[in-house]
């Protein structure tokens, strides 16, 4: 989502240039029909994280989701990689120009699903939004239990599971239940779930590193039941996007010796890796050994441009953790898993599943990743409007 703060924050700037006192005019109108702008920090801004309750929604979080990566196997022996993900945006500090944007919607939520096939090599994606608007999906995030909706797609707790439900082009349908076998991990330097982002911004984010999915995928009217691994991600706070954000790599790797890595490296303007960057090794009995930013190297090996975006991203990385004595190569399954949502969360971004391969304290390991490359795509500096206004559904081909 930071490049939905980026571009809104253009479009604000954009707004500067259109006369204050239009500008305060649009927002008095605002205060008059959706009530006045809430400043969404309370002070609880550096709390750590409470659990299971930070699992559900804040009222005041500007930024929240929920993100699901996972690889599973039909009984057919076909793989897939999926993402599924909820994002819950409050607008009260956001305008396209002069135009408060919570004229259109407070909150707005958006949902964005994926499916990899490995044999295949197919790589399919939906996303949307809603504000609850006549002609919009319905949509919810419950702030006293674990409930998500937006449309038919859905995410809820029931008996410690977490139970998943999406589609796309009438033909692609997931159901599956996620049950974590290792204790969520709280990130952040101070291992409370605080996560810095630069000096005096920090969101609350923690992880399930490992869940075990059970379920059923059906595709062109042909279900089969699925099992396999999954990672689910939370994140939510009130946070202002520096330079130091503008753009990230992200990585969740599933050893097969039960072993996790999660790292994560935050890039400003020049693309130079921040301080801010960290991550966390959970080993195989559920132990945790933070990573600092000097603790860790990831370094492309190839490239790969996009023949729709025009976006060129690493494709291919080494991951080196001396002290660990960790050295990872992570390749993507396909080249193509790129997403564009500028008509949704308003970026291109690149999620994939990947495969690993390399040694873990001496003894040669192997595995599966998700990774996430955001800002290589700079489209969301200048944001178009009519797309945003117009795009509450995509779905690729």
């Amino acid at each position: 989502m930071t490049g939905f703060s980026d571009a809104l924050k253009t479009l604000q700037h954009a707004g500067e240039f259109a006369g204050s006192a239009a500008a305060e005019l649009m927002e008095k109108l605002a205060d008059t029909l959706k009530g006045e702008a809430d400043t969404l920090r309370n002070g609880t801004e550096l709390d750590p994280v409470d659990l299971p309750r930070d699992l559900y929604a804040h009222e005041h979080a500007q930024t929240e989701w929920w993100y699901y990566t996972g690889h599973v196997e039909t009984e057919s022996q076909k793989r897939f990689g999926f993402e599924l993900v909820f994002f819950k945006r409050r607008t009260d500090l956001d305008r396209f120009g002069i135009v408060p944007l919570r004229l259109l919607g407070n909150p707005i939520f958006f949902a964005h699903f994926a499916l990899t096939d490995l044999a295949g090599k197919e790589f399919r994606y939906a996303h949307r939004k809603s504000s609850n608007g006549l002609f919009d999906y319905p949509a919810a995030a419950s702030p006293s239990h674990f409930y998500l909706r937006l449309g038919e797609w859905s995410v809820r707790e029931s008996h410690g599971c977490h139970i998943l439900k999406a589609s796309m082009n009438g033909d692609v349908n997931i159901e599956a239940s996620l049950k974590p076998v290792k204790a969520p991990i709280l990130n952040g330097a101070m291992r409370d779930g605080v996560s810095l982002k630069d000096e005096g911004q920090a969101s609350r984010y923690f992880s399930f590193t490992r869940m075990e999915v059970d379920g059923d995928l059906t595709i062109g009217g042909q279900t089969e039941h699925v099992s396999g691994s999954a990672w689910m991600d939370r994140e939510f706070g009130t946070w202002t996007a520096t330079d130091k954000q503008k753009g990230w790599d992200w990585f969740s790797i599933q050893l097969d010796h039960d072993s996790e890595l999660m790292i994560y490296q935050l890039r400003d303007g020049e693309d130079r890796v921040s301080e801010y960057s960290n991550g966390v090794f959970v080993s195989p009995d559920g132990q945790q050994t933070y990573l600092e930013r000097e603790m860790f190297t990831l370094t492309p090996v190839g490239y790969w441009k996009s023949p729709r975006s025009g976006a060129t991203y690493p494709s291919g990385w080494k991951v080196e953790i001396p002290s660990l004595a960790i050295s990872l190569e992570v390749d993507p399954v396909m080249e193509e898993q790129e997403l564009d949502t500028r008509g949704t969360t308003m970026i291109v971004y690149w999620e994939g599943a990947c495969r690993v391969s390399g040694r873990v304290g001496g003894s040669n390991v192997a595995g599966s990743a998700y990774i996430e490359l955001v800002g290589y795509d700079r489209s969301h500096e200048n944001p178009n409007l009519a797309h945003f206004l117009m795009g509450n559904h995509f779905e690729s081909d």
